[in-house]
């Protein structure tokens, strides 16, 4: 009888101890990705190629849910306050999980003590665009002009400390120039203000831009890449003029830091094979950005030494954004 006791003890000890990843299958109900920009841009692109793949990897739908706002900020912190289990996940970025940890003297979480990494999704370039009436066909040309025009030629981004607000600030740094800021809430508004003639030019993202460039809407002048893209093989680098100028942006998936490890090796290898889906690939390159199946230490080190590199360039340039 005593064993008999001590057994069901052991027993019950046994399950009480077990996580609640191992006791109950994950995933059982849908998971949502919180992308923390408007619709319509780089990040929110590659997020909703990636849900359409993950889904049926899963067994469960991945909904994309936009929550825009203060250079991703809003949506960010968001994600690090819920539930760690693993049913919402942030799609985020260079600018929210690099650059805005040195940009922001009170950004409310940390990318790398409230989050868990866990895939990298994609990577590529930033494209300078300008409006088709400006009238430069080149980057020295656009530089030669706002030298002629001091403080009157205009640059829209997606934000206050986007990528494409930083490639902006360096963009006057290196050339010399002045040039007018003017932040927007998202990417697509941004563009949508500068096909209309509202903006000059602007720093945008290849899968934002491109569409434009190809129907003549837009003029492209340089890519931020440090070599020339395949998708646009005549298109000059930013460092063919200014050397050294190269700006990238990037984009992945992360957990709140206490989702259960099981749990993120297992989107992570959703992940894994979502990104090498022919289909997802093809669409990757008609948009100029590359597939990035990091997993989640490797993603770690790789957001660590992104915001030890952007830390030196923006205190390097002075730029601030509160």
């Amino acid at each position: 009888m005593i064993t008999r006791r001590l057994a069901l003890g052991a027993a019950a000890a046994a399950t009480l101890g077990r996580p609640a990843a191992a006791a109950d299958p994950w995933p059982t109900r849908p998971v949502r990705i919180v992308v923390p920009f408007a619709p319509g841009g780089f990040t929110d692109i590659a997020a909703r190629l990636l849900a359409a793949q993950l889904s049926p990897r899963l067994g469960q739908s991945v909904v994309i849910e936009n929550r825009a706002g203060a250079a991703g900020i809003i949506g960010t912190e968001a994600v690090a306050r819920s539930e760690p289990d693993g049913y919402t996940l942030v799609m985020g970025g260079v600018s929210t999980h690099a650059m805005n940890v040195t940009l922001y003297r009170r950004l409310p979480y940390d990318p790398q003590r409230d989050f868990a990494a866990v895939s990298g999704v994609a990577n590529g370039p930033n494209i300078l665009v300008v409006h088709p009436s400006l009238p430069v066909r080149d980057l020295a040309g656009l530089i030669a002009l706002a030298r002629e025009r001091p403080g009157r030629l205009t640059y829209g981004s997606a934000g206050a400390g986007t990528s494409t607000h930083l490639a902006g600030e360096l963009f006057r740094g290196m050339a010399g120039v002045d040039v007018l800021h003017v932040p927007f809430r998202s990417t697509s508004l941004a563009t949508t203000a500068l096909l209309g003639g509202q903006l000059d030019m602007m720093f945008d993202t290849l899968a934002s831009a491109l569409p434009h460039v190809r129907d003549g809407k837009l003029r492209a002048l340089a890519v931020t890449s440090p070599r020339r893209i395949a998708a646009l093989p005549d298109l000059p680098t930013m460092a063919e003029t200014l050397p050294g100028f190269e700006v990238g942006v990037w984009t992945g998936l992360f957990a709140p830091v206490a989702t259960p490890r099981p749990i993120v090796e297992r989107i992570a290898a959703a992940t894994r094979d979502a990104l090498a889906a022919p289909g997802l690939v093809a669409r990757f390159a008609e948009l100029g950005v590359a597939p990035h199946p990091a997993g989640p230490d490797e993603y770690a080190a790789f957001m660590r030494a992104e915001i030890e590199r952007w830390g030196a360039v923006i205190r390097r340039a002075g730029i601030t954004a509160d």
